[in-house]
């Protein structure tokens, strides 16, 4: 069971929050944007979305 992550570009602000807040680091900041780099990781903890102002942030269970 995984998860399928994802990030609006259009709705990011580039804060960083989601990349401050992930425990197993699947983003990071590329271009002022977050950028799912280890989507493999993600546990569905969801606390990246629950940091994202912007409500860029999509998780869904595979």
């Amino acid at each position: 069971m995984g998860y399928s992550v994802t990030v609006d570009v259009d709705k990011c602000i580039g804060c960083g929050e989601c990349v401050d807040v992930c425990p197993v680091e699947v983003y990071e900041l590329q271009n002022s944007k977050a950028v799912v780099v280890n989507e493999e990781e993600c546990l569905g903890c969801e606390s990246c979305i629950e940091v994202c102002e912007s409500a860029a942030l999509t998780i869904e269970e595979n």
